[in-house]
């Protein structure tokens, strides 16, 4: 800008200047002087001797200039009254355009002088007014990425993370500098580059377009407080400081010659800018070439937040490792049985008829798998001594759902060529057979869907604030009599004389004031019976418990002060999880109306939740785009896994408690090792947001379900990773790579996908296995008017 000092001279004529250059050149006096008032009101003292000095050196020519570059006093007023902020609210501006402020001051009865401006403006240094420029950030970006994308191939996926840390802070910068428009050109030319990882951010930062929305948005100031950490190797971290300083070390053909001209400088310093002040390098000893192109995006991100502090620590963890490191080992194995309880469920089993040998009966131990440690029964949460006969029957049942279950094996379809005689078997023992049950006529949509253990029941949340029960056996579903007096019952048979006479096959349970988000059925039974509870969570800040016997409310669970998005029992039945808006996720036990523990740590709110087979530990999933998991008695993080670019959706846990899946907004899954905390691998695929994941009951194949109108398979012992070339004769991400063609396998799709299912307009709100590996699946029909 030249808003301060005039132009450089033109060259001396022998004529007399006329009135115009005279008027001029007073004009120019005349603003600088105002500047220089502005500075020495501020305190800038060395912008102030710089500008003086320029000032009498113009002086000295200022008979000899022909013309200048000026602008007037109300323009510059114009030009920095964005930075102006209400008294009474600092954070907020006062002028939301520069086309009106002279209009607007003489609203507020102030005259149109720099004098009160000044005393307005916000901490903005006055030499970044005075001579930023927008274009710097436009062309440093520009050539910035020009040379990543010129980069070797080996060197551009470690490479290709920088760029959207310098992209986010060039555009908060346009933006609180005042460039709105700039900001807008600089957003709109280069972010669908980075939209496939990072659309969620991007989103959200598109919406800030004043200073002031910079100041009071909570993610810009992470951006701008914390350091963005980037992974990168050695050789890559080299590479970029070299064009950086140099401008010359690496240009891909057609990226120029780096950094050139005067432009060229100020682009540079502000690229070095951000990276000597906002970015932090994770250096790895590995090569280039020895990390996939989907583990440098792991451990990426604004983690200082993120990562759970020890109270007691002396250093402030900064790397997610460390700390999953320091929080010791977890116990993943199988809940234990007591003594009583074996002998008791290995009788049962002997009057039923279903165990005659004591190797049948091994069905019933979970093994331990090699690597992870059991807990022991002290170690459990508190539950009744006693078992029930109710217990016994629901293990008896476990084992007979393991004897008859469908074994699958997904790793071996990746081996085998889809033209081959034994390709129908393999891929009969890979994938599951898929039941997927429809909902008409629900134009407000079902944020949930739920199935019983026993498949007996199917149930879903409207946004109606009702909730609806299905009997999928076709029995009817009838509660008590209105005239239910709870003296006249003596035994069951009392009971169930009381039930209803009629009944249908569907039930509406009434009682939220809200959307209902989230349902879960009581476990106590498992597959051996049909429940006998519901848990319901809704906007409404409540959690119900339900009984199906009676149809009514028992319980409402109050302690969130906002809407509870996810509700989950523990499988020992007793304790139930719920995760809400308020950042929290905490334990109830049904027979409390308080929360039991609160599990607070998570940035934003708490969108999912799931707990162990073992019941010691809970995972969550949140906005804040990061997995947690907790020790569900000490109240603790024992982890936290990063490397999604969007907020969590769901997760899941194998039920042999090794691993845990989550998927957000980024449209990916990631699989993650509980014991290290390490990312395993990521799998994409999907085109809209993922709702819900399930395992399989061996835990070696996953199912998700989408908005995109699909169920996907995809291979858990699988390697993964994008697809590199068509393999010749075997399936590739679900399709034959014998009959189909470049274009029909998805780049985006990585190796491990299985199968696609696809409906005609069903989102997949619900995906789950039963014990014997049907998959079940639930979602709204779409009509062709709705998107």
């Amino acid at each position: 800008m030249s808003t301060g000092t005039p132009g450089p001279a033109q060259s001396p004529t022998q004529e007399e200047p006329t009135p115009n250059a005279t008027q001029d050149v007073i004009q120019v006096a005349d603003t600088d002087r105002l500047v220089l008032e502005y500075l020495k009101v501020r305190g800038y003292k060395a912008a102030e001797e710089v500008l003086s000095e320029l000032m009498e050196d113009d002086a000295s020519e200022s008979n000899k200039a022909s013309g200048s570059n000026t602008i007037s006093a109300d323009e510059l007023i114009s030009k920095i009254a964005v930075f102006a902020s209400k008294p009474s609210r600092p954070g907020e501006n006062v002028f939301k355009s520069t086309p009106n402020v002279l209009e607007g001051l003489v609203g507020m009865n102030n005259p149109t002088t720099i004098h009160d401006l000044i005393a307005s403006l916000g901490a903005i240094g006055a030499e970044d007014i005075l001579v930023s420029d927008p274009t710097d950030k436009h062309g440093g970006y520009r050539e910035l990425e020009a040379w990543v994308e010129g980069s070797l191939d080996m060197y551009q996926p470690e490479l290709r993370p920088v760029l959207f840390p310098i992209f986010c802070h060039f555009y908060l910068d346009l933006i609180q500098a005042g460039y709105k428009d700039a900001g807008r050109s600089f957003f709109n030319h280069f972010s669908p580059q980075l939209m496939t990882n990072h659309r969620p951010t991007l989103h959200h930062l598109s919406t800030l377009t004043l200073p002031a929305h910079v100041h009071n948005d909570d993610l810009a100031q992470r951006f701008k407080n914390e350091k963005y950490v980037v992974k990168m190797s050695r050789s890559g971290l080299s590479l970029l400081i070299g064009w950086l300083t140099e401008g010359s070390s690496g240009e891909g053909t057609g990226a120029g010659i780096g950094f050139s001209g005067e432009t060229g400088k100020r682009g540079r310093s502000a690229t070095l800018g951000v990276v000597n002040n906002h970015l932090r390098f994770d250096v790895t000893t590995a090569s280039s070439t020895a990390v996939t192109p989907n583990s440098w995006e792991e451990s990426t991100g604004l983690l200082s937040s993120l990562i759970p502090q020890n109270k007691n620590a002396t250093t402030t963890l900064i790397d997610p490792r460390a700390f999953n490191a320091s929080a010791g080992q977890l116990k993943l194995g199988p809940t234990p049985l007591s003594e009583d309880f074996q002998t008791a469920i290995k009788e049962q089993a002997m009057i039923d008829r279903e165990l005659s040998t004591s190797y049948d009966f091994n069905y019933n131990i979970q093994p331990t798998v090699p690597g992870t440690i059991a807990p022991t029964t002290a170690e459990l949460l508190p539950h009744p001594p006693t078992f029930k006969t109710l217990d016994v029957r629901r293990e008896v049942e476990r084992v007979r759902d393991e004897r008859k279950r469908i074994r699958l094996e997904p790793s071996t379809l990746t081996a085998i060529g889809v033209n081959s005689p034994a390709a129908a078997t393999y891929r009969a023992s890979a994938l599951p057979s898929v039941c997927v049950y429809t909902l008409h006529d629900v134009p407000e949509g079902a944020p949930c869907i739920e199935f019983s253990p026993d498949v007996s029941t199917m149930a879903a949340g409207f946004a109606e604030s009702y909730i609806r029960l299905w009997s999928l056996k076709g029995e009817k579903l009838r509660g008590m009599r209105s005239d239910f007096q709870p003296s006249s019952v003596k035994d069951a048979a009392s009971l169930r004389k009381l039930k209803e006479k009629g009944g249908t096959t569907t039930r509406k349970l009434i009682g939220h004031s809200g959307p209902v988000y989230s349902l879960s059925f009581d476990p106590l039974s498992g597959s051996a019976a049909s429940p006998r509870h519901l848990l319901s969570s809704s906007a409404d800040g409540t959690a119900r418990l339900w009984s199906l016997d009676t149809m009514t409310n028992l319980v409402a669970y109050r302690g969130h002060q906002n809407p509870v998005w996810d509700v989950k029992w523990s499988p020992m039945g007793i304790y139930f999880a719920t995760a809400s808006r308020d950042r929290t996720a905490r334990l109830w036990s049904t027979d409390r109306a308080t929360a039991l523990r609160i599990y607070a740590g998570h940035l934003s709110d708490v969108d999912c939740l799931d707990f162990h087979p073992n019941s010691l530990y809970l995972a969550t999933g949140s906005s804040d785009w990061t997995a947690r998991l907790w020790d569900v008695q000490r109240g603790s993080c024992v982890r936290v896994f990063i490397g999604h670019q969007g907020g969590l959706s769901t997760l899941a846990i194998s039920p042999d408690g090794r691993y845990l899946a989550s998927a957000g907004e980024d449209l990916a899954i990631n699989l993650w090792d509980l014991g290290s905390g390490k990312r395993i691998k990521k799998m994409t695929g999907h085109k809209a947001s993922i709702y819900s994941l399930t395992f399989s009951a061996e835990s070696s194949l996953l199912v998700s379900g989408s908005a995109d109108w699909t169920m996907r398979c995809w291979d858990v012992k699988g390697a993964g990773g994008l697809p590199n070339k068509q393999q010749n004769g075997a399936i590739v991400n679900g399709f034959s790579s014998a009959d189909a063609n470049k274009d029909e396998i998805d780049s985006s799709e990585t190796t491990d996908l299985l199968a696609t299912f696809p409906t005609k307009r069903t989102p997949i709100i619900k995906v789950e296995f039963t014990p014997r590996n049907l998959c079940l699946a639930a979602g709204p029909h779409l009509s062709p008017d709705q998107r």
